[in-house]
């Protein structure tokens, strides 16, 4: 997740595993190129983004979307109803003590009609993880090492943020998930109840993500819950009682909109305007994208301080938060970016371009160009997965869609995903399609590079094994 605080080396987020970084002073190249605003906008689909406390420490309401007036604790509540189609974002972090070694923290996502009449909630796509498993049948994803680029066959993973929007982006739905729910008028309905257990890990920590597309046939209110116990569920009149109550503590005050000097991001605990970002990636003002335009770079899921000099913010605006909380939900975590590049080779010779996604050092002002780090990155900033349709394919003819897992680190430039090689007047359009994962750090951008001249192999370094996620493999970070 996004570091609480704007500093010149980020810290790693709580739930992601920092792998050995090089030295703070590693020397960093400017990459002269343009860095463009990528182009396109956010949707008006509303979506619930818990994440605030991320680290549980409390019984309580995590988030409630119902209305206050009347409940005992009127400030816990926000007062938004949800109708039709609408995303849930949550994702939190539970630590046990040496007083509650096989406890679990038990996460209840709740909902109620606004009306006096039913409502039918349908189940579009979602998926759900772990970090870690402690029993058969948990969908989990350790921070296990992996190398900064693997084919995606929809099961390589390392994080619970990195495994939800991999199967999301693939199209699997989490098979603890019902498709559907009848709510009944006037009555409290758990959707569902998943634990966050400890019993048996060392540390006693472990974290959670979840991701659902919903739409409702009627106005809704919706809650998340915490409770702690034992290895079986609370019974529903448990989270009506805690319904009735008072927030579970939040934690990091935000920095005030347009302040200087040092920065808090916060978490964010609303419901932001905006869960897919679609753009036509073109030259201003035409149909096209030339190929003389490479070098150029778009940033992905910009911010705050973190534009890359194009005076770009993505972060989706917030209908409705709690005070102290995050003001914007910043660095876009669950959003889906949808992007087509329709290239098109205006000049008098063949080209071959590459398209990469990469993570030069966080900045804010014009540079001309992207800044990196020379050798080795800093600490991973990004694990997840994307798909590219239209790259160079046998004989030139271009591909379908591919799916790839990177693992780019504070400074890297990324590994080309492909090339797309265009004679003169030839024409090709790319398709790229990423949901931005829990575990990574913004923002990020996507690059349009000139191929570079093949490398000698008599001084390449052997390749490196890919290393797969199981699905049942239980591992504790280190």
């Amino acid at each position: 997740m996004i570091p609480f605080l704007l500093a010149q080396a980020a810290p790693v987020p709580l739930m992601a595993q920092a792998l050995p970084a090089s030295s703070a002073a590693a020397a960093t190249v400017l990459r002269p190129q343009q860095v463009a605003p990528l182009p396109g906008g956010l949707d008006p689909v509303l979506m619930v983004n818990d994440n605030n406390p991320e680290l549980i420490l409390e019984p309580g309401i995590l988030l409630s979307t119902f209305e206050g007036k009347g409940r005992p604790f009127p400030e816990a509540h926000l007062n938004l109803p949800l109708n039709g189609r609408f995303d849930l974002f949550s994702h939190h972090v539970y630590a046990g003590t040496a007083q509650t070694l096989e406890s679990t923290l038990w996460l209840a996502v709740v909902a109620m009609p606004r009306q006096a009449a039913p409502v039918q909630l349908r189940l579009v796509s979602g998926a759900t993880s772990l970090s870690q498993a402690t029993s058969p049948g948990q969908a989990s994803a350790p921070f296990l090492p992996l190398p900064p680029l693997l084919p995606q066959d929809g099961s390589t993973y390392a994080g619970p943020g990195d495994r939800v929007t991999t199967e999301l982006l693939s199209q699997q739905t989490s098979p603890q998930l019902p498709q559907r729910w009848s709510l009944p008028a006037g009555q409290l309905t758990p959707l569902l109840v998943l634990p966050i257990p400890v019993k048996g890990l060392s540390p006693l920590l472990n974290g959670i993500n979840l991701q659902l597309r919903l739409e409702s046939s009627g106005p809704i209110s919706l809650a998340t819950l915490a409770s702690v116990g034992g290895d079986q569920p609370p019974a529903p009149e448990v989270w009506q009682a805690l319904l009735n109550g008072p927030l579970s503590p939040k934690e990091h005050t935000a920095s005030p909109r347009g302040s200087q000097g040092p920065f808090a991001y916060s978490r964010v605990s609303g419901v932001q305007i905006g869960s897919v970002w679609r753009g036509q990636v073109t030259d201003p003002g035409k149909p096209f994208l030339s190929v003389s335009r490479a070098p150029i770079s778009w940033p992905i899921s910009s911010l705050v301080r973190g534009s890359h000099g194009t005076g770009q913010v993505q972060t989706a605006e917030l209908k409705a938060s709690y005070p102290g909380t995050a003001w914007a939900a910043h660095g876009n975590y669950g959003v889906e970016y949808d992007l087509r590049l329709p290239l098109r080779n205006d000049t008098g010779r063949p080209v071959s371009l590459q398209l990469a996604l990469e993570s030069p050092l966080k900045g804010d002002k014009p540079l001309g160009g992207l800044k990196f780090r020379q050798g080795p990155g800093g600490s991973i900033w990004f694990r997840g997965s994307l798909e590219v349709a239209g790259l160079d394919g046998p004989e030139g003819k271009p591909l379908g869609r591919e799916g790839f897992h990177l693992v780019l680190r504070s400074g890297q430039e990324g590994p080309s995903l492909g090339t797309v090689t265009l004679a003169p007047g030839g024409q090709r359009q790319l398709r790229l399609r990423l949901i931005y994962p829990a575990d990574a750090t913004p923002p990020q951008v996507l690059s349009l590079l000139p191929l570079a001249p093949p490398a000698n192999p008599a001084a390449s370094p052997p390749a490196q094994p890919a290393v797969k996620q199981s699905p049942n493999q239980l591992a504790s970070p280190p």
